[in-house]
C-alpha cells in the first residue's frame, strides 16, 4: 500500500479510536464515581423503589439523578444504553491494529532477523486474541467468578505468561501492542457478553412483571470491575510506542507486567476515594514504584576502555555515521520505503541539525536502542559506540 494513503488511514482511524475511546472511557468513568457517591434518598423517594440519589451542578444547570433498587415500576419510553462506545471503541481499535501490525506486519510486527513470514505473524497475533480472550470467558464463567482474589492472581499469572511469551514472538513494539488488544478486546467482550446482557435481562423482567434474577447484577458488577481496573494499562500500552525504554529493554515483559499493577493501584485510589476513603499511599506507592522501575531500567553508563575514551570523534565521524543509518528516515527527501516524510520533524541535513537533536540521538540511538526502526539499516555496535564517545565529549 502507498505510504501515504497508509498515513491518511492511519490518522484517520486513530483519530475515530481516540474519540470513540474517550467517549467509552468517560462514561465508565462517570457511572462508577456516580455508584459510589449516591446517597440515601429521603423516604418519599424509598417508597418508590430508589435506592440512591444524588444532585450535582454542570454547565451553569442543576442535575438530579436517582438509581432504583431493582427497577422502575414501568419502563420509560426513551432508554439510553451505554454500548456503542465500547464497540467502536474496539472496531477502530482493531482496525488499527490490522493496518499498523499485520499490513505492515514486516515492519511493525516481525522482529528483525526473524524467518517469520507475514501470513505467519498475523495468524499468531490473531490466535493470541481469540485464545487469551477464550481463556479469560471460561475462566469468570466457572465459580472462581465468586472467589475475586483467587481469580484475579490465576488472571495476572497468566498475564504475565503472555507478556513473556509475546516478547519471544513479536517485535517488542508488537508484543505491547499484542498484550493491549487482548486486554481492550476483554473489555470490549465484557460489554458485549457480560454487561449487556445482563442489562436486557433486568428489561426484560420488568416488562414482563418478574423479579429480576440477581445472577445477571452479579456478572455485570464483576466485568464492570474488571474494566475498570484494565483501562488505565491499557491506555499506556496506547501510547507506549512513544516510550521504548519500557518496551525495548531486555526485561519489557516484566517492566509491562509492573505498569499494569501500578495502572491498577492508581485506579483503586480513586474507587476507593468514590466511597469517601482515602487512601494516599496508594498514590505514594505508585510513585515510589514508577520510580523505582525507572531506576531498575536505567540505561548502563558508558562502557569503553581508556583507549576508546582518550579517542577524538569529530562531528565529520558522526555525519558519516548518520548519513549511512539514519538519512533514509530524517532527511529533506526520505529513501525508506515506509516512511517517506521526516519522523517524528528530526531532520539531520547538516552538523548543526545533528547537535541540535543530540539529546533524542542519546534516548532512541544509545539508551534504548530503538533507532534506527527495526535496525533497517543495521547500524552497528562499533557505530553506536562512536556515537556515544562523541555524545560523552559534546556533553
Amino acid at each position: 500500500m502507498d505510504p501515504y494513503i497508509t498515513d491518511w488511514l492511519n490518522l484517520a482511524i486513530r483519530f475515530a479510536h481516540v474519540v470513540t475511546g474517550i467517549a467509552w472511557i468517560g462514561a465508565s468513568f462517570y457511572f462508577v464515581w456516580l455508584d459510589n457517591h449516591l446517597e440515601t434518598p429521603p423516604d418519599w423517594k424509598a417508597e418508590k423503589g430508589i435506592s440512591g440519589d444524588l444532585w450535582a451542578i454542570h454547565g451553569g444547570g442543576f442535575y438530579e439523578v436517582a438509581k432504583y433498587k431493582l427497577a422502575p415500576e414501568k419502563m420509560p419510553t426513551l432508554l439510553h444504553w451505554f454500548k456503542w462506545e465500547a464497540y467502536t471503541t474496539w472496531i477502530t481499535g482493531f482496525f488499527l491494529l490490522v493496518l499498523m501490525f499485520y499490513v505492515g506486519a514486516e515492519t511493525y510486527l516481525i522482529p528483525t532477523g526473524s524467518d517469520m513470514t507475514q501470513m505467519q505473524a498475523i495468524a499468531y497475533g490473531l490466535g493470541t486474541i481469540i485464545v487469551g480472550v477464550g481463556a479469560y470467558e471460561v475462566l469468570v464463567r466457572t465459580k472462581l467468578k465468586d472467589h475475586g482474589l483467587i481469580l484475579g492472581i490465576i488472571l495476572l499469572a497468566l498475564g504475565t505468561a503472555l507478556s513473556y511469551g509475546l516478547m519471544q514472538v513479536f517485535s517488542p513494539r508488537g508484543a505491547y501492542m499484542h498484550m493491549g488488544a487482548v486486554m481492550g478486546t476483554i473489555m470490549a467482550g465484557n460489554v458485549f457478553f457480560g454487561i449487556m446482557p445482563s442489562q436486557r435481562a433486568l428489561v426484560k423482567a420488568v416488562e414482563d412483571g418478574s423479579k429480576p434474577d440477581s445472577k445477571y447484577g452479579l456478572n455485570a458488577k464483576l466485568r464492570s470491575t474488571h474494566n475498570t481496573y484494565i483501562t488505565l494499562p491499557v491506555i499506556f500500552i496506547m501510547i507506549s510506542n512513544h516510550y521504548p525504554m519500557t518496551y525495548n529493554h531486555n526485561a519489557g515483559w516484566i517492566v509491562l507486567i509492573a505498569l499494569i499493577l501500578i495502572g491498577a493501584a492508581i485506579r483503586e485510589y480513586f474507587v476507593q476515594r468514590h466511597f469517601g476513603r482515602n487512601k494516599p499511599m496508594l498514590i505514594v506507592g505508585s510513585i515510589v514504584a514508577t520510580i523505582a522501575l525507572a531506576y531498575a531500567i536505567a540505561p548502563a553508563k558508558l562502557e569503553a576502555t581508556p583507549e576508546q575514551l582518550a579517542q577524538k570523534v569529530t562531528i565529520a565521524d558522526v555525519q558519516t555515521i548518520v548519513e549511512q543509518r539514519c538519512s533514509a528516515c530524517h532527511s529533506e527527501n526520505n529513501t525508506d520505503d515506509i516512511f517517506q516524510t521526516a519522523q517524528g520533524g528530526v531532520l539531520f541535513t547538516d552538523a548543526a541539525s545533528i547537535e541540535q537533536w543530540a539529546p533524542r540521538i542519546k534516548a532512541r540511538v544509545i539508551d534504548s536502542k530503538d533507532m534506527p526502526f527495526m535496525n533497517k539499516t543495521k547500524m552497528t555496535d562499533e557505530e553506536r559506540l562512536t556515537l556515544s564517545l562523541w555524545l560523552n565529549q559534546i556533553k
